[in-house]
């Protein structure tokens, strides 16, 4: 059916209500240079393990069931319609670790992290269902949402540099590994050897799956981690345990306390998650523009209707610290720059990104690639909670509209990083309310990231 799809046209689906299901090899032509990114990259997903292991005590092989429940969940997104590669909600990572470990180790986190993530999933139905998706953040002040998106990139940096944290225990490769990566994603003299040479290019394009293999050989070098142990065959991951210890199968159902204790720190978690939202459909539209060939259809609610039911299921079969996010970005733009290349590179946006996320769940079951990064999580992990950092903090400053914005994002970006989302809601509201007064919600729009432009035209 894939071969029959018009020009302009969308691909082909079999409706579902607000979905519309997509197979691969029927609906969309699997993409086989996507697929075998994905076996490589499945390294990232498994970065999830040891936040799972330091924050709820899991053994490994339990861990690594989660993440197989979360990676399969991964492939909703373009089977029922939804144009992306999905991820973790990176930025909100920090605010989860520090709210959870206000609870005592054992039952009460796992409960704690339970109803964190199904108020989550809750929420976010609630608004794809009624079609509010969107609406609710354009409520919260400018000032408000730029405080808790720098606040999610400070805790980020924080978690790494804190006393105890991951960078005194990988000093030299996560300098070496950071240094590197931030060079290839965000350097300009990178993007220039990227124009310049297909070598280059092809690095690029890798995301930063090449910063984890460097991590691989540099950990070992400077003593900071063991040589990895290549095992063969399929992975054990250990379900029984999962549903017997660490799901209300076998801890039962939070109280109704733990949901209301959730609220604040949900509500920052879904100011952050709906920046990728944002983010989705801006990086699709500017694909859009490019390939006329295929219409894509990008719907708001739609995706939360499948983030939120993939927080809604995992809270009750696997309590994930990461998140199901509507975005993995990095990868989003690598599927997408590939798509723009014609349909010749990938016939379509539905193969690239379905066709990914089927690579990565076979990564994730073949032992060999799990026992090579094994070593190296928690320097992977670093690395991408640092990336998402730099991201965050550009991204919250630039919500602000004025310098009094600016004023307010820092002291609430301060406060959420150290007291937590409670408090930074509370010192927020506060401050918005003493400095704006009756324009509480608009606040005021001084252009201050315009005025040395026009002043540089005024002078020229």
């Amino acid at each position: 059916m894939w071969k029959n799809r018009a020009h302009g046209e969308e691909s082909p689906y079999i409706p579902l209500g607000p979905f519309k299901l997509r197979l691969p090899f029927v609906h969309y032509k699997f993409e086989w240079p996507d697929y075998v990114q994905g076996l490589l990259m499945c390294a990232v997903d498994l970065a999830a393990i040891p936040l799972m292991i330091e924050l709820l005590g899991m053994p490994f092989e339990v861990a690594l069931a989660v993440v197989l429940l979360n990676g399969v969940l991964y492939l909703t997104h373009h089977l029922f319609g939804d144009p992306v590669v999905p991820g973790w909600i990176t930025p909100a990572i920090p605010l989860i670790m520090a709210y959870v470990s206000t609870f005592p180790e054992g039952v009460d986190r796992v409960h704690a992290l339970v109803a964190f993530q199904l108020t989550l999933g809750l929420l976010s139905i609630l608004l794809g269902i009624t079609g509010l998706a969107g609406k609710v953040v354009s409520f919260v002040p400018p000032a408000i949402k730029s405080g808790i998106i720098l606040g999610a990139g400070l805790a980020a940096v924080i978690s790494v540099f804190e006393v105890g944290g991951r960078f005194e225990q990988f000093p030299w490769t996560i300098s070496i590994a950071v240094g590197i990566a931030f060079y290839i994603i965000f350097s300009k003299h990178f993007n220039q050897l990227k124009n310049s040479s297909s070598m280059w290019g092809f690095i690029g394009k890798l995301g930063i799956f090449p910063i984890i293999i460097l991590a691989v050989i540099v950990g070992p070098l400077f003593g900071e981690a063991p040589w990895p142990n290549i095992e063969w065959g399929l992975i054990n991951p250990d379900f029984g345990t999962l549903w017997s210890e660490y799901t209300v199968f076998g801890v039962g159902f939070p109280s109704l306390m733990l949901f209301l204790q959730a609220i604040p720190t949900v509500l920052a978690a879904y100011i952050v998650l709906f920046g990728d939202v944002l983010q989705s459909k801006a990086l699709i539209s500017e694909a859009d523009e490019v390939r006329r060939d295929e219409k894509i259809d990008y719907n708001e609610n739609r995706a939360h209707l499948i983030f939120g039911g993939r927080n809604s299921i995992m809270s009750i079969l696997g309590p994930d610290i990461t998140m199901a996010g509507p975005l993995w970005a990095a990868m989003q733009v690598v599927v997408i720059e590939r798509f723009k290349e014609g349909k010749k590179a990938m016939h379509s946006l539905f193969g690239g990104s379905g066709s990914f996320r089927w690579g990565t769940n076979t990564g994730l079951l073949l032992m060999p690639i799990v026992s090579l990064v094994q070593p190296i999580l928690g320097i992977a992990l670093a690395l991408t909670l640092l990336i998402q950092g730099y991201v965050s903090v550009r991204v919250g400053i630039l919500e602000a509209r004025s310098h009094r914005d600016l004023g307010i994002a820092g002291i609430i970006g301060a406060v959420l990083a150290t007291k937590g989302a409670t408090w930074a809601f509370a010192v927020g509201v506060l401050l918005t309310l003493l400095i704006y007064g009756k324009r509480f919600f608009k606040g005021e729009n001084d252009e201050i990231f315009t005025k040395d432009m026009k002043e540089d035209k005024r002078i020229s």
